[in-house]
């Protein structure tokens, strides 16, 4: 019996994927847990309709990402901490701390897991700092560690 997969199952398949499953895996397992649905040509049709809208949904995200990112490589965070001997920090810079100076600089909300820090910030300078913004979209602002 040919079925469509509604959830991923494991050593089965992947969520959207049409399987041919046993009549009886299909009939006691599957339909029952609502894991999969018969393929039936209305629910390839739909199967079909649904992927479409989820690559135009992707390729409009991609494009909303592509256009922040050019946005946000023209802003620049500038965070005045407190510094010890030759511009070391007292502690050091976060990614929270970061996306707060970027909110009420700039007003772009991110969320702290978002930015990725290759190396901890602990003295004076200018750092590059990347932002997740799409799977496939990462955005580099531009950090400035200044003396209080």
């Amino acid at each position: 019996m040919k079925v469509i997969l509604l959830e991923d199952v494991k050593n089965v398949g992947k969520k959207g994927t049409t399987i041919n499953a046993k009549d009886g895996y299909a009939r006691n397992f599957l339909f029952p847990k609502n894991l999969a649905i018969e393929a039936t040509p209305v629910n390839l049709k739909n199967l079909e309709s649904a992927k479409k809208q989820k690559e135009e949904r992707e390729k409009q995200l991609f494009e909303e990402a592509k256009k922040l990112e050019e946005e946000l490589m023209k802003f620049t965070v500038v965070i005045k901490s407190k510094t010890g001997e030759n511009g070391k920090l007292f502690g050091s810079i976060t990614t929270k701390e970061i996306a707060e100076h970027l909110e009420s600089e700039h007003g772009f909300s991110f969320d702290k897991k978002k930015f990725d820090l290759e190396e901890p910030i602990k003295s004076v300078g200018e750092y590059f700092v990347k932002i997740k913004l799409h799977s496939m979209v990462n955005a580099k602002l531009k950090v400035i560690v200044t003396e209080k």
